[in-house]
């Protein structure tokens, strides 16, 4: 069987929805600016793509009319690449990468774009929600947002808002210190932009020209009695609040697929999968040729979990990272249906 693997990624920073620096871009400007980026990384031309997929949780407005294809184009993709719109909510993004190895292993496809994008800032504002008679009697857990399924989660398996609380604040943390260790310079490209800013006293809306060149939706000063303090978003004796849930976030990020045999043809470095159930790693007879935006970092750092620890407990000792006292694999997804918190 054919073997597909990443040969390249990049991604615009993540900017807070609504007050953050893209709360005025469009879709198709985030996305194509990480393809634009990630193109030359894999050490391909335009030409070559076959299709461009991206996933999407909310698929209209200024995300919408196949905002995949649209993507391709501003990228600068050829109108001979393809482009498709996937949503699956909150594994949206993730889909795309199945389908486009997909592609390559069973019909024979050449080098594929696979990604995701999300304007929540732009689109959620406009949605109106519609829901049909007989799901809303019969099946009515169709239309829950993710605030309450979370609860609902954490409930049924004995997930306690303390826990929570210490796992959200140990993200804070680690986030905070590999921004601070520069992990991921490497991988987020910088974004020109033009950003709307309300006057806080006479609500006044003026627009201010912005670089996005880091994730701006981090707390580094977040503390666990500040967290504790937080009310639920649905009240008292829920879990999720707005220190314990995802940010509501606007960005994109975009790979590059192709065949192994291919990868190797052209000498370009990729991620493989590693035989000791490490998960993936950089190929290493393509380890010298590491220019492609630092794939080593990424792939070894944030795809290999043992180095991933080893790495960030070492870049946030100065912080004095504490784990929670039971480590829990559980956390709140943002998709498509959320709830402003």
């Amino acid at each position: 069987m054919k073997e597909v693997v990443i040969v390249s990624a990049a991604r615009t920073g993540l900017a807070k929805s609504f007050r953050g620096s893209f709360n005025m871009t469009h879709g198709a400007t985030m996305g194509g600016a990480a393809v634009e980026a990630a193109m030359p990384r894999a050490g391909i031309e335009g030409a070559e793509i076959e299709d461009c997929i991206m996933g999407c949780g909310a698929p209209e407005g200024e995300t919408g009319a196949n905002i995949a294809r649209q993507i391709a184009l501003r990228a600068g993709l050829p109108v001979t690449a393809s482009g498709m719109t996937v949503n699956r909510f909150c594994s949206s993004g993730l889909q795309t990468i199945a389908l486009a190895a997909q592609q390559i292993i069973c019909e024979g496809a050449g080098p594929m774009v696979a990604g995701g994008v999300e304007s929540i800032s732009m689109v959620q504002p406009k949605l109106r929600p519609v829901q049909e008679a007989w799901l809303k009697e019969h099946k009515p857990a169709v239309y829950m947002t993710m605030i309450e399924t979370a609860d609902i989660v954490a409930e049924r398996y004995g997930i306690s808002r303390e826990d929570q609380d210490a796992y959200g604040l140990r993200s804070q943390q680690r986030i905070a210190a590999a921004q601070e260790a520069g992990l991921f310079k490497d991988e987020i490209i910088p974004v020109s932009t033009t950003m709307a800013v309300k006057d806080k006293e006479t609500g006044e809306i003026s627009m201010k020209d912005v670089v996005v060149d880091r994730d701006e939706c981090n707390r580094p000063s977040t503390t666990l009695d500040g967290l504790a303090g937080l009310a639920p978003v649905r009240g008292d004796g829920n879990f999720i609040t707005a220190g314990n849930a995802s940010q509501l976030s606007d960005g994109a990020a975009a790979v590059v697929l192709m065949e192994a045999k291919d990868a190797e043809r052209r000498g370009v470095a990729y991620l493989t999968e590693d035989r000791k159930g490490r998960g993936l790693i950089l190929n290493q007879e393509m380890r010298p040729n590491l220019t492609l935006f630092g794939l080593d970092r990424f792939c070894n750092i944030f795809i290999d979990r043992r180095r991933e620890e080893e790495a960030l407990d070492q870049a946030t000792q100065r912080f004095d990272i504490r784990a929670p006292h039971r480590r829990i694999h559980v956390g709140h997804l943002s998709g498509g249906n959320q709830q402003k918190l």
